[in-house]
């Protein structure tokens, strides 16, 4: 088990912790490295002195928690009724043929991963996709295509 420095961090700032700070803490995780590993999975439990299914069972009751990583640029597609209405349809579709990405899935180079939620909050942007929390409105599958080309460009030239 790969100890990380920054869970310990988490776990020393929690005194004598007890079983009703599980969620609190596996929220900090997740904000720290992105998603929950196994690993940290191990880790919690040992420090709520619980045991890992028990973890396990709590975290995946919550939509809001990820145990695969995320890619640098996290895209989430709005799969409410004015988004659905408006196209929200093809730009998955769209994803999933120009990038073989589907929803839960990371790019095999990391870059791009994406999810599908019930909604956004931003009907009247309609259809919207979100990218690492920035909205963009009235998404087509050639406009996203386009957005995640420029992404991916600028990511090449960094390296």
């Amino acid at each position: 088990m790969q100890k990380s420095k920054k869970r310990q961090q988490i776990f020393q700032k929690v005194k004598d912790a007890k079983r009703e700070q599980l969620i609190p803490l596996l929220q900090e995780i997740q904000e720290t490295e992105g998603y929950i590993s196994p690993d940290a999975v191990k880790e919690l439990g040992q420090v709520l002195k619980i045991p890992a299914s028990k973890i396990y069972g709590v975290a995946t009751f919550y939509n809001q928690f990820r145990f695969k990583p995320i890619g640098k640029f996290h895209i989430q597609v709005c799969r409410g009724t004015a988004c659905h209405v408006r196209g929200s349809a093809n730009v998955m579709q769209t994803l999933e043929q120009e990038f073989n990405l589907k929803p839960g899935e990371t790019t095999r180079d990391g870059l791009f991963s994406l999810e599908v939620v019930a909604c956004l909050g931003a009907c009247g942007l309609a259809p919207v996709v979100s990218i690492n929390g920035e909205f963009h409105a009235n998404m087509s599958g050639p406009k996203l295509v386009k957005l995640l080309r420029k992404l991916q460009r600028k990511e090449t030239q960094k390296n």
